[in-house]
This record gives C-alpha cells, sequence and structure tokens, in this order.
C-alpha cells in the first residue's frame, strides 16, 4: 500500500503446469499458482527463492493484510508443506510457531511448496472454487521477510478458457504478473473468473491513465452497463473534489468486483484497485454495491497515497493501529456517498435519509463517553473483522467510521458557515502537501492543515482538543438550518427501551445483548441474556406476543415486567423513553419556505439536485 513506482520486469512464462514453472535465478521471487482440486477450495502454490545467503531461510504467513487493522492468522489454511533445493533434493523443514517454518540445509535455493484452502470471497481471505479463484496475497502466498525487497514474479494456471485474470500487478507475458517487492505484491488482490470489463479515459491533461471495470456477476450486459455509467459518473465527481488524479502504477486503476450468491458482503481498497464484493444483484436497485465503490475509490487517494504515518510501511506481522483512522476511514465515509450525490447517482433525501442515521449512530450511542475518535481508532484491532469468544461490551465504541463521518460533517458545515473555506479545500491542501508527493501524515499534520485551510490556527488548535483529543461535537440543527434542513425526531412517539435486541426464544424474550447505559432496561438493572417472560402481567411467549406489548407501550409510561436473571425472577418497573431516532429533511417537505441563501448553500454542499443519472445512459469505452 505503500508504493510510488513499480520498474519495468521481465517476463516469466507461462506453458506448463504452474507447479512445474521453471524460474529464473536472477534473485526474484518467484511464485505459481494453480487449481487441480479448486472443487474443494484448494489451489497448490510453489515459492522459489533463489540466491540465498548460507543459513536457514525463514517463511512464513503474513498474520495482517492492507486495509485491515485486526489480526487475521493466514498460516491455519496452509498444510502439505515441501520445500527442496535446486537439485530436488528434499530439505528439512523445522517448525518453531504456528505463523512459519524454517528450512535448512539449502544450496542457494529453496523451492518450497504447500497447498492452501480458501473458502472465503471477501476483501481479507481468498476462495476457491469451480466458479472463480479470488485472492487476497497475504491469505495466499507465505513470504521470505529477509526477501522483502526483491521484486516478485507471479505465474497463473488458469484452470479454464473462459476464465481470465484481473489485478493491478504489472503483467508481463501470457500467465505472469510482476511486482517491485513484497510490499507491492501483498497490497494486489486478484481475480480469475469469466470476466466482463468497462472501460473509461481518467481524462486528466497529460495522462494517459485508464479506469477498468472487471466484473463476476451473473446481471446482464444492460445492468453492467447501468452499473458502470454509475461508476463513471461517480469517478468524474471524485476528481473534481481533488483537482488532481493520482499517479496510477501502470497507467491503470481497477476495480475488481464480485457480485456472486456465494461471496461475503466488503470493500477493501489497494493502491491502484479495488475489491467491492457482494451477494446481490446488480439488478435489485439497491446502493449498496455502488455506496461501496464510491468509498473505495476514495481511498485511492485518502489512505493509499495520503496515507497514516502509522501505516508506513504496513508491517504483515502484526496489527497495524493508527490514532487517525477518524479521518483516513471516518472522512472516506463521509465522502463516499457525498460524491455519489453530486455525481447525480443518489437524489438528496435519500442521502439525507443516511445521514440522519449516521448522526442518529454517533449523537445517541453512548461510546463517546468512553473515548475520542483517536481512542477509538486505537481500538481498530479489536474490532475490525477481529473475533473473539467471550462477550465485549459494546456500548464503549462508536466505530471510527460514521464518527469521521460526523467530524467531517461538522467540520465541513461549520467551515462554510465561517465564509472561508470548505472542507473540500482542507482536502486538497493535504492533497498538494502530503497525497502527491506521497508524505506520510501525523495527527498534527492534520491540525496544521485546517488551521491552513480556515486561515485561523486557532480555531484548529481549539477543534482538534474539543472534538479530536476530546468528544465534542457542535449542535448541528443550525448547522444544517444552513441548508434549509431540518434536525429532528423521527419517531418521538415510539417507546424506545435498551438499544439491543429482544428476540423471543422458549417461552420467553431474551436481551441479546448489554443494554445501552442509560436506557430503560439499563436503569432498571436489566441486563445481557436475561430472560423477559411477562409484560404488564401477559405472558411473552411468541416473538408476535413481545410485539403487541411493545406496540402498545408509550413512552414515559411505566409497564411491569417480570424478569428472570440467574436464575432468580423478579418483576420491575421500567419507563420507556422517546425513540432517539433522528432524520434530516428538506424545509420544503415540511411546509417551510428554504431561503434563497439557504438553497445556494445546499446546491453548493450538495450539488444540484436535478443532476440525476439518466436511466440509459452508459459509459465511454
Amino acid at each position: 500500500m505503500r508504493f510510488r513506482h513499480i520498474p519495468a520486469a521481465v517476463a516469466l512464462i507461462l506453458a506448463v503446469p504452474a507447479a512445474a514453472q521453471p524460474v529464473s535465478d536472477d534473485g526474484r521471487v518467484n511464485y505459481a499458482i494453480a487449481f487441480p482440486n479448486r472443487a474443494h477450495h484448494e489451489a497448490d502454490i510453489a515459492a522459489t527463492f533463489t540466491r540465498l545467503p548460507p543459513g536457514p531461510l525463514r517463511i512464513q504467513m503474513a498474520r495482517s493484510s492492507p486495509g485491515r487493522y485486526a489480526i487475521h492468522e493466514f498460516a491455519k489454511n496452509v498444510y502439505s508443506v515441501s520445500a527442496a533445493d535446486g537439485a530436488g533434493r528434499p530439505l528439512r523443514i523445522v517448525r518453531t510457531d504456528p505463523y512459519g517454518w524454517t528450512v535448512e540445509g539449502h544450496d542457494g535455493t529453496v523451492r518450497f511448496r504447500y497447498t492452501l484452502f480458501a473458502n472465503r470471497g471477501d476483501g481479507t481471505y481468498s476462495q476457491v472454487n469451480s466458479a472463480h479463484a479470488h485472492l487476497n496475497i497475504p491469505a495466499t502466498f507465505a513470504f521470505a521477510p529477509a526477501l522483502a525487497n526483491r521484486p516478485v514474479a507471479l505465474s497463473i494456471a488458469t484452470p479454464d478458457p473462459a476464465w481470465s485474470v484481473a489485478t493491478q500487478l504489472i503483467p508481463g507475458r501470457e500467465g505472469s504478473w510482476h511486482a517491485r517487492d513484497l510490499q507491492y505484491f501483498m497490497d494486489s488482490p486478484i481475480e480469475i473468473a469469466p470476466l466482463r470489463e468497462r472501460r473509461w479515459a481518467a481524462s486528466e491533461p497529460g495522462r494517459n491513465s485508464v479506469i477498468r471495470l472487471m466484473v463476476h456477476s451473473a446481471d446482464s450486459d444492460a445492468d453492467l452497463d447501468r452499473y458502470a455509467a454509475m461508476a463513471e459518473r461517480i469517478y468524474r465527481a471524485h476528481v473534481a473534489l481533488w483537482n488532481d488524479i493520482p499517479n496510477y502504477d501502470g497507467g491503470t486503476y481497477t476495480f475488481l468486483a464480485d457480485y456472486q450468491p456465494y461471496a461475503s458482503g466488503d470493500g477493501m481498497e489497494h493502491r491502484n484497485s479495488t475489491y467491492i464484493v457482494g451477494t446481490q444483484s446488480l439488478a435489485d436497485g439497491k446502493f449498496e454495491q455502488i455506496d461501496t465503490l464510491s468509498h473505495e475509490l476514495f481511498h485511492a487517494w485518502n489512505v493509499e497515497r495520503l496515507r497514516p504515518a502509522e501505516l508506513e510501511p504496513f508491517d504483515f506481522t502484526r496489527a497495524n493501529p493508527a490514532p487517525t483512522l477518524w479521518f483516513a476511514e471516518g472522512f472516506t465515509n463521509y465522502y463516499g456517498p457525498l460524491l455519489m450525490r453530486r455525481a447525480g447517482v443518489s437524489g438528496v433525501d435519500r442521502y439525507l435519509k443516511d445521514l440522519g442515521e449516521t448522526l442518529t449512530y454517533v449523537t445517541t450511542w453512548p461510546g463517546r463517553r468512553y473515548g475520542s475518535p483517536r481512542e477509538m481508532s486505537l481500538r481498530a484491532p479489536f474490532v475490525d473483522a477481529a473475533t473473539a469468544i467471550d462477550p465485549v461490551n459494546r456500548s464503549i465504541f462508536t466505530s471510527y467510521y460514521p464518527y469521521g463521518a460526523t467530524i467531517a460533517l461538522a467540520l465541513d458545515l461549520t467551515l462554510r458557515q465561517r465564509g472561508q473555506a470548505t472542507l473540500d479545500d482542507m482536502m486538497r491542501l493535504l492533497w498538494r502537501s502530503h497525497g502527491a508527493p506521497e508524505r506520510p501524515y501525523t495527527i498534527d499534520d492534520l491540525r496544521l492543515a485546517l488551521g491552513t485551510a480556515s486561515r485561523d490556527p486557532a480555531f484548529a488548535d481549539t477543534f482538534f482538543r474539543e472534538s479530536i483529543d476530546g468528544s465534542a461535537l457542535p449542535d448541528f440543527a443550525p448547522l444544517l438550518a444552513q441548508a434549509g434542513l431540518t434536525l429532528r425526531p423521527a419517531h418521538p412517539e415510539k417507546p424506545y427501551l435498551a438499544g439491543a435486541a429482544l428476540t423471543a426464544d422458549k417461552g420467553a424474550v431474551v436481551v441479546r445483548d448489554n443494554p445501552e447505559p442509560g436506557s430503560p432496561l439499563y436503569v432498571a438493572e436489566i441486563g445481557a441474556n436475561d430472560r423477559i417472560t411477562a409484560v404488564a402481567g401477559k405472558p411473552m411467549a411468541t416473538q408476535a406476543a413481545w410485539s403487541k406489548a411493545a406496540a402498545a407501550m408509550k413512552p414515559g409510561q411505566p409497564v411491569a415486567m417480570t424478569v428472570e436473571s440467574l436464575g432468580k425472577t423478579r418483576t420491575v418497573m421500567v419507563t420507556p423513553a422517546a425513540d432517539p431516532t433522528l432524520e434530516i429533511v428538506r424545509d420544503e417537505t415540511i411546509g417551510k419556505t428554504p431561503s434563497a441563501q439557504q438553497l445556494a448553500f445546499r446546491q453548493a454542499w450538495l450539488g444540484d439536485e436535478g443532476s440525476m443519472l439518466p436511466p440509459q445512459e452508459k459509459p465511454a469505452t
């Protein structure tokens, strides 16, 4: 994820099955992969290391992956390991830890072979089956840490003549791809499948860059054309914001779009590509796929080149946390949907609905009481697709994705209110100072950039002290009112009990998680795994009974609940609160008349409300 330039590499010819590939003795690391047992999710992989100094060679699997912040134990899917020297003689393998292997007695060459089991199609893991090979490199290929600076060559034995390969790796001769070093190789996912392509020119003066959309799905060409048209519109909106395009290595940026029922929903950014994975059809009219595309595309600027210092370089042996994920991920979470709106891909009301949900979560959830955006960013290794069997108190965490998006909203509207700059100006300034030259930033660099963009360093110092090191947020109602928008409770007449799931199970309603601190169930000391057996004297034996009882509750009116907890039964009075859900609505939809000044503010921020993608628009080819 940290790479700047990839020199041309000599091709490795694929003429025989991957496991038997000859390799050049020029010091590069040579990989070959084949799929003879893909029906059972296996890949055969060979890695050849040459020009080795005397002594044992350490080979291991990664424990983390670019774009992820938690530990992932990829070695668990590796087995049938063997090693041989340059003459084909078996070598001794010593295993002293679960993550790798030490090969002894080599003659300057080690040929390392293994089988990989791969059956999760998302941005972190790999999936091999009869329909495709979906490869995240750290989850797939073992590496030698001592050789991390060497060039890498990969040959792929494509198992079906109808399948093609999509990746940001630099192509060589047929069946071969190359990377400058291990860092770039590990950051370069691969999709091998019956792919369909749509492309357009980046259209930047002096640049010949191409944007490719490589799609593996069962959707029609018409649906794919529609999706590609939206993608191109979104891309243009991103370029307009930054007023520049990244220097794509090889001149190409590739979307690897995998929409299959056997995949897992995800999106993962990489330097010159991104994985977008989902189970939905492109024809279902939902926005999840294109929303993910917009978010991951923003990362081509913010994270991949405008990079936190803590991720430079990326360490594949440990978790890679950073205190600025509220900016790296959170500001990306703000701009992804906003640039869809400016592109005319989504309407204003759709955008405001989603923004209201974000504000509801961040401003009403108790997580901010327990930590600032910096603190929540540093908790990433515990939550970013990490798993544990012990229960956690979810109330203490506010995700840095919506938290950062809310900070971005507050900052954008406040800067626009001040009249000196917008958040767009701050992002462009950071791009010029740190992104385009690829100079990693620190949290102080972000503070200084805000001071420069706002022309008020004292304002920047105060904002960072209160809202980044602290947890303060502004009153959003007057900020949104500038755009002729009203922030209000969405359902004040509905009752609210816990902020935790309550579902019927074996004759009672079970509290599935810790109730939100301060919520009615929390105050009544009803906790996780407690069972509500009756409400107002009526048994809660079914989900229908609970739904009926909940619908009859009124905010502020106490109700008796019979609760089983740790083998004891008690009856307590619970007073439902009002539903805290917020919504943002255009004033003109609720009988108000926004002024010309408010409408101009809204248009400058959200774009032209009439600019929507025509149904049959197709992308340039």
